[in-house]
């Protein structure tokens, strides 16, 4: 018999501070990595995911680990080389994604659809506006 999980916010300040630096970083990021992940819509989609208040808290905290990894300039192989810095990222991401697909909804996929069609540099500025 499987137990539900209980419907409260527990994610703490520590995890409202990530989440506030990856959405600073996060659009600009995915401008530079957007030729070299084949899978950045779903990058995307994981991002509206962690933002969700409804993604459950499990999935919330693998995405916010993989999107902070993402966005960090500095890991185990540096984003600025050409061709293989996004190697790593891109297997995080994907092994997170993997890991937490049942949470990333059909909305989430439709937002980073429009997002994407908007571009990076739009969906920012949406993105900036939705949160103030």
């Amino acid at each position: 018999m499987a137990r539900d999980e209980p419907e409260i916010e527990i994610l703490g300040p520590e995890d409202e501070k990530k989440q506030a630096h990856i959405r600073a970083k996060f659009w600009p990021t995915v401008k530079k990595a957007l030729r070299t992940i084949p899978f950045m819509d779903e990058v995307v989609a994981a991002y509206f995911a962690m933002l969700d208040p409804k993604t459950p808290t499990r999935p919330r905290l693998i995405l916010i680990g993989a999107l902070a990894y993402f966005v960090l300039p500095f890991d185990l192989v540096p984003d600025i080389i050409f061709g293989v810095g996004f190697l790593d990222d891109a297997s995080i991401l994907a092994a997170a994604i993997a890991s937490v697909r049942s949470s990333i909804t059909d909305d989430h996929r439709e937002a980073a659809r429009e997002a994407l069609a908007d571009g990076p540099g739009d969906a920012q500025s949406k993105s900036e506006a939705a949160s103030a």
